[in-house]
């Protein structure tokens, strides 16, 4: 997929987010390819918004993890 360029959000993860990340990075590299964080994060939004157009079974649990996030934030 090219890269577009475009300004960077700057979002602010967790140090087990963060590990989450480097495991899934990890995880999909291989000795020909290295696969980044961002390429991860990348992925992660397609497939989310893939899932949402395709299904709505996703949906609900993504509502239920965002109201359980701003309820630790408060």
């Amino acid at each position: 997929m090219p890269k577009k360029e475009k300004k960077r959000l700057q979002v602010v993860i967790s140090d087990e987010q963060d590990a989450l990340l480097t495991k899934a990075a990890y995880e999909l590299s291989s000795a020909e390819r290295l696969v980044s964080k961002s390429e991860v994060v990348r992925l992660a939004i397609e497939k989310i918004s893939a899932e949402l157009e395709n299904s709505s079974a996703l949906e609900p649990l993504l509502r239920q993890l965002l109201a359980e996030e701003k309820d630790d934030d408060e």
